[in-house]
């Protein structure tokens, strides 16, 4: 029985990052010896364990044989005859197919060490094509290694179109698909994630609305700018879709089951892009107030902050634009302490009551407008 530090503790120690998680191989073992040393066992499909004092996974060395469609068809063998080379071909690529011994000596059957030194993205063998689900994962890789330098080799480049091509990427569930969406919107460089989709054609089949030209560009630029202003889901995901239509984006959410926070503020920015667009030149109290009031800006003031920071990553942004959001902020700031108790012991009730908060805020976006 021998154990083998594996994948990307080993990649990342070797290019100088720090290594977060840890995960073993083990060799040579049944799950009844693994148990017998106290080691807890979690999986359901292969045999993975938890370590009884560091909680860290180990999982009995195995193979993989592909028996139908999509990530799903393939069926497992683990036993103590199956070697870590065994394993470790079954990966995705080099860079992650690399393991270290008990000794630290590196175990590197397939050059995943060269390819770190040349930055390079390379699948371990013809067995990467039998999972659609590594097209997304090695675009994700890339967009975290991408200030490194890294790229997808060429021939892998070619085999994932070649898999694109061959319909794989059709038989991808939803939830896989926005897992792995969501992780590269938080990766080092997000829109490499989406390059590398559009290189293979991968692009066309998930999100469709964004593989023309114009929508694509539009959707990179959003993307590259929210990257740098703020760091949630939803107002990554809003960029992305900014410059489709609401209904565009409700139908696209949809398809893809994306969490109702991404839901409300995405489809928001739909319903308001042309809203903002008329506002710049026809900027009065009341169409402000309208605004805010469609924004649902004073129940929930934190999600129109974000959303006026991916409004303001339009790709065609303008000074008068950039102007009217900062604008908008300190409205929603100064209608929003209008206080409805003070108005209800000046007589207000009811109807009357909603009216005189109006007509406040009115007077609060007056002063305002005309400083």
């Amino acid at each position: 029985m021998k154990c083998y530090l594996v994948g990307g503790a080993v990649r990342d120690e070797l290019l100088g990052l720090s290594v977060k998680d840890r995960d073993w191989v083990v060799v040579g073992a049944t799950p009844e010896e693994m148990l017998a040393q106290g080691f807890r066992q979690v999986g359901a499909d292969f045999p993975v364990f938890l370590h009884p004092d560091s909680n860290e996974e180990y999982a009995l060395a195995r193979t993989e044989r592909k028996q139908g469609h999509g990530y799903h068809g393939f069926t497992v063998y683990s036993a103590p005859d199956v070697t870590l080379e065994d394993d470790l071909r079954r990966r995705d690529l080099t860079v992650n197919a690399m393991a270290r011994d008990e000794t630290g000596a590196l175990v590197d059957p397939f050059d995943g060490q060269s390819d770190l030194s040349a930055r390079r993205l390379r699948h371990v063998s013809p067995a990467f094509a039998e999972d659609p689900l590594r097209i997304l994962r090695t675009a994700r890789f890339a967009a975290r290694f991408a200030p490194l330098g890294f790229r997808v080799a060429d021939d892998t480049l070619a085999l994932m179109q070649d898999m694109v091509k061959a319909g794989e990427v059709d038989h991808l569930v939803p939830e896989r698909v926005w897992q792995e969406l969501q992780r590269a919107l938080h990766e080092q460089s997000p829109t490499t994630f989406f390059s590398v989709l559009q290189q293979t054609g991968a692009l066309s089949v998930l999100i469709p609305e964004l593989a023309e030209a114009a929508a694509f560009k539009h959707a990179l630029t959003a993307l590259e700018c929210i990257h740098h202003r703020d760091g949630g889901t939803d107002a990554r995901y809003a960029a992305l879709l900014s410059g489709l239509s609401e209904a565009n984006i409700l139908a696209r959410t949809r398809a893809m089951k994306a969490p109702n926070d991404c839901r409300d503020l995405a489809t928001l920015t739909g319903r308001l892009t042309p809203v903002l667009t008329n506002l710049i030149s026809h900027r009065t109290p009341e169409t402000c107030l309208q605004f805010l009031e469609q924004a649902d800006a004073w129940r929930k003031p934190e999600r129109f902050s974000r959303l006026l920071l991916v409004l303001g990553c339009c790709p065609d942004q303008s000074p008068e634009r950039a102007e009217l959001l900062a604008q908008l902020q300190q409205a929603q700031e100064a209608t929003a302490v209008v206080d409805s108790r003070e108005l209800m012991a000046q007589g207000h009730k009811g109807k009357a009551l909603g009216a005189a908060i109006r007509n406040e805020r009115l007077h609060r976006l007056q002063t305002l407008l005309n400083r």
